[in-house]
C-alpha cells in the first residue's frame, strides 16, 4: 500500500484519481466519481484495495459538497473545481463506504492489520455519518398516559 496517513486521499491510488479528475472534461467529472462509488457499492464477492481506495477519495468529495460536509485534508485530491454532484451520490457514497470496511474488502483486511486501523476506520465512519446521520436515541417519555 503507498499510504501515508489515514485520509480519503493519502495513498497513491486516490491521489491518481485526483490527478484524473483533473485531467478530465468538466462534464466528465461527476460520471467518473459515479463509475468509481458505483463499482464499490455493487462489488459482491470481494472490493480489491484499489477500487476501495478510490471508493473513499469519490466519497469524500461527495462529503466536501454536502451542506454539513467539511472540506478533508485533500492535498492529493483534485485540484480543478468539481461540478455540483447530484444528491443522489450521497447514497451510494454509503453504500461504497459500507462495502469498504466490510469483511469483503481487501482495504480493510490491509487497514485492520496496522497500529492506524482505529484512525482509519474513525475518518471512514465521519465521511458515513455526514451522508447517512445516525438516528439520535429516542428520549424517554417526560410523563406517563
Amino acid at each position: 500500500m503507498g499510504t501515508w496517513d489515514t485520509g480519503p486521499f493519502d495513498n497513491d491510488t486516490a491521489a491518481d484519481f485526483g490527478g484524473d479528475l483533473d485531467e478530465a472534461a468538466r462534464e466528465e467529472r461527476e460520471p467518473m466519481i459515479r463509475g468509481v462509488l458505483v463499482r464499490a457499492a455493487s462489488s459482491v464477492d470481494y472490493l480489491g484495495i484499489y477500487d476501495g481506495e478510490r471508493a473513499v477519495a469519490a466519497a469524500a468529495l461527495v462529503v466536501a459538497q454536502h451542506p454539513d460536509g467539511e472540506l478533508t485534508c485533500l492535498n492529493c485530491g483534485p485540484s480543478e473545481p468539481l461540478p455540483e454532484l447530484p444528491a443522489d451520490l450521497r447514497l451510494l457514497a454509503v453504500d461504497a463506504l459500507d462495502q469498504v470496511v466490510s469483511e469483503r474488502s481487501e482495504l480493510a483486511e490491509q487497514w485492520v492489520e496496522t497500529a492506524n486501523w482505529p484512525q482509519w476506520r474513525q475518518e471512514i465512519t465521519r465521511l458515513r455519518d455526514v451522508l447517512d446521520p445516525p438516528i439520535p436515541p429516542q428520549e424517554e417519555a417526560l410523563f406517563e398516559i
